[in-house]
């Protein structure tokens, strides 16, 4: 892979002009700062996101083995107190 390589992308005027505002709100050196920087987050936000649908998808197999072992240990909570 070649280093320092030149690439140029077009944007529409509305999308540069985004560019440019969070150039400045950033306070980026470059243009490519701010794309490279808006590339990170978005794979950080993809990565919550599948971790997220992953808990979601336990936690809804672990829901569903509770329910039917719950009403099998429910005889032992109130075992070992006093009445």
């Amino acid at each position: 892979m070649r280093r320092n390589t030149k690439s140029s992308i077009t944007l529409p005027p509305k999308e540069l002009r985004l560019v440019l505002a969070l150039k400045a709100k950033l306070g980026a050196s470059s243009n490519v700062e701010v794309v490279r920087r808006g590339l990170r987050m978005l794979e950080e936000v993809t990565d919550r996101e599948s971790l997220r649908e992953s808990y979601r998808q336990a936690s809804l197999a672990t829901r569903k083995s509770l329910a039917k072992e719950l009403p099998e240990l429910d005889h032992l909570a109130g075992e070992g107190l006093d009445e």
